[in-house]
């Protein structure tokens, strides 16, 4: 009698000690902690209609911020769950073969763009468009950088109704995806005059430094902000 009451008193004291670790866990991704919320995250969440409390688990799981929209952009194209597309992906698995996985083929990731850019990072993807009908783009082999670079193009172009060939253009200068998003929001907001020498910093690194993110966003609260990265 007394082990089993032992047992079930280790067990409860397991149980509060993993609700504790996880409501930890999800405070330092909301509240601003040392990676907090970003407004990329709250735009995630935006377009592909999910609670920034989703996104923020998946990022706290371990998908990279830039990872986070082909999370949600395999889940509305298969109606599969979040849990099994992270799982496979925090496995090990490749995005391309999550794709194929799931059904799908590397076709659903072309955005029409008006000018053909033939340089990295962009040019492998659409030198195969180009070059190849497209009945046989289903057989494209992407890599992981490929689809990442083809799923916030699409993300970020079709959340602000903004033309792809420029969001390109940013992405060839080295400029994250977090930076290019906050960049389309403010022009779109009507905001960028107002950020003086630091709207020009954006796809514009000074020298012997590395890119810094925005440590500010008017969309999210003070306390919430990202901190920017050194």
């Amino acid at each position: 009698m007394k082990k089993i009451i032992i047992l079930l008193v280790c067990s409860l004291a397991l149980s509060i000690s993993s609700f504790t670790v996880a409501e930890t866990q999800w405070n330092i991704g909301v509240s601003g902690g040392p990676e907090g919320i970003s407004g990329f995250h709250i735009s995630v969440g935006n377009h592909y209609r999910v609670p920034e409390r989703e996104v923020m688990i998946i990022r706290e799981r371990g998908i990279h911020d830039e990872e986070l929209p082909v999370v949600f952009f395999l889940c509305k194209h298969t109606r599969v769950s979040q849990e099994v597309i992270v799982t496979l992906r925090l496995s090990g698995w490749s995005w391309y073969k999550i794709t194929t996985h799931l059904g799908l083929t590397p076709e659903i990731y072309y955005v029409p763009v008006v000018i053909y850019r033939d340089g990295p990072p962009y040019g492998r993807a659409y030198g195969y468009y180009k070059n190849h009908p497209r009945e046989r783009w289903s057989t494209m082999e992407m890599t992981d950088i490929d689809i990442v670079n083809q799923v916030n193009l699409h993300f970020i172009s079709n959340q602000y109704g903004y033309e792809p060939g420029q969001i390109m253009k940013m992405r060839e200068m080295g400029t994250s995806f977090v930076n290019i998003e906050r960049k389309v929001y403010r022009e779109k907001a009507g905001k960028e005059n107002h950020q003086g020498e630091e709207s020009r910093s954006i796809g514009e690194p000074s020298r012997g430094s590395k890119e810094r993110e925005w440590k500010d966003d008017d969309r999210i609260p003070p306390g919430k902000r990202k901190k920017m990265k050194d």
